[in-house]
């Protein structure tokens, strides 16, 4: 590992002015995300104009998706926090072997959940989540092409935060921006047919982020080896695997929940009509434009309280966690406020439906005002996923979902209709978040889980 370069992030990050660094760390993947966002958005549209319904499979697939990426999400928080605390304390061969060992395990793994999503589809779409029969053959397609994005994101996010816990946020920002912007190039060519390509509708738009997938993990790999960083398959070690069973299952745990939740919360939207479903697709489109500050800023706060923990800087690992949502919160407020008024007439971009779009803007009147409280919430887990401290997000992360979105969710939808869903959505983010602050401010969460020699293994 290059050690000049690294120890030069590192400086910034344990001794630099930490609102200034933490959006210097933070706006890379910030545009990243807003350009992966535009994206996505452009990619509904596309949907919307080759067919009013087709913009409901993505949506039908992405909370499968999610399910297949829980333990991606729990290996790279093993891999931020152990990288992050030995750049901290200055240990550039542990963090080596450290990345190369979450590289072993992501390849593994990858390549069985791929299989596993390819072989298990058809059960899946029609047996358990009961996809509407209007687009049920849609869905098939586009997730048998979305089964072979499963190995290459896992790779994918092992190389981000490998880098990522360095300190080098812009660099792969760059990245995948150019892979999002040659997806958003071809998008409309390959949905809607546009000479010389055939019309290929939802076969098109997952092929695009199959390809995306591809250039990023090529260029990324590139960038690794520029730091001496040539990632490769080894042993893992029984002290290593521990380590990550006390670190990453309590994220596992919660992602796999928070999947299954969304795969339950879709059902619930599906049973009501294709109205419904629609407006659900459409709505949570608008709720990531506002989200995108969000999830590009988290990363961030994740980097800076890892390795401030290894230099021993405990009281300013807090510190950074409070600015942090003071950021974002802010943030999220002003995008809200941006965002609210014009939510109509962004809806109408995607349909002209009148009972849609007076379904979509139901659901978002209800949904925009809470987003700044999820961001609380993705700070507390941005502090957990730096500090190795997983359990008490992963408590309040389960509640969020499992008792308000889907057991709430449910009673009043009983009473009052689809309704009831989107005020158990808005009333999940909201609790999440205040609940996310109470921990952050009096949790004793601001000890590393690493230690020179060997490994502290309390995670709570």
């Amino acid at each position: 590992m290059s050690e000049s370069r690294v120890s030069e992030y590192r400086e910034e990050i344990v001794n630099g002015p930490i609102v200034r660094t933490f959006f210097r760390l933070g706006i890379p993947p910030l545009i990243n995300q807003l350009i992966a966002v535009a994206y996505n958005v452009l990619d509904a549209l596309w949907l919307s104009i080759y067919n009013d319904l087709a913009v409901s499979v993505p949506r039908q697939v992405w909370p499968v998706i999610f399910l297949f990426n829980a333990p991606m999400q729990a290996l790279t928080t093993v891999g931020m926090s152990t990288i992050s605390q030995y750049i901290g304390m200055r240990d550039y061969r542990e963090a080596g072997i450290s990345a190369s060992k979450l590289f072993t395990m992501a390849s593994s793994l990858g390549m069985f959940l791929s299989i596993s999503l390819f072989s298990l589809r058809s059960f899946i779409f029609s047996q358990v989540i009961r996809t509407p029969e209007e687009i049920e053959g849609w869905v098939m397609d586009y997730s048998a092409i979305m089964s072979v994005n499963i190995l290459l994101n896992y790779i994918a996010f092992s190389y981000n935060t490998v880098l990522q816990a360095i300190g080098d946020t812009k660099r792969p920002a760059m990245i995948n921006a150019f892979a999002v912007s040659v997806n958003t190039i071809l998008d409309p060519f390959l949905v809607l047919g546009i000479p010389p390509f055939p019309r290929t509708g939802v076969i098109g738009a997952a092929l695009t982020d199959v390809l995306g997938s591809i250039i990023s993990l090529s260029l990324l790999s590139s960038l690794l080896r520029k730091y001496g960083l040539r990632m490769g398959f080894t042993s893992l070690g029984w002290d290593w695997i521990k380590l990550s069973i006390k670190i990453g299952f309590p994220v596992f745990i919660m992602a796999s929940m928070n999947s299954l939740a969304f795969v339950v919360q879709l059902r619930l939207v599906n049973a009501f009509s294709i109205v419904a479903v629609t407006a659900y697709s459409i709505g949570f489109v608008v709720a990531d434009i506002a989200d995108a500050a969000l999830f590009g800023l988290v990363s961030a706060s994740s980097i800076m309280i890892g390795q401030n923990l290894g230099a021993g800087n405990l009281n300013r690992a807090k510190e950074i966690s409070l600015k942090a949502s003071a950021s974002v919160f802010s943030l999220l407020v002003l995008g809200i406020l941006l965002v609210y008024p014009l939510r109509i007439g962004i809806v109408r971009a995607f349909t002209e439906d009148a009972s849609i779009i007076w379904e979509t803007d139901r659901f978002l009147r209800y949904l925009l005002p809470t987003l700044p409280f999820f961001g609380l919430f993705m700070i507390g887990m941005s502090a957990g996923r730096g500090s190795g401290r997983t359990l008490a997000p992963t408590i309040i992360g389960i509640f969020r979902l499992w008792v308000v979105r889907i057991g709430l969710g449910y009673l009043l939808s009983l009473s009052i209709g689809v309704i009831g869903i989107w005020i158990s959505i808005s009333l999940s983010n909201l609790l999440a978040g205040v609940a996310a602050l109470i921990w952050l401010i009096y949790g004793n969460w601001n000890r590393p889980v690493i230690r020179r020699g060997g490994f502290e293994v309390s995670t709570t």
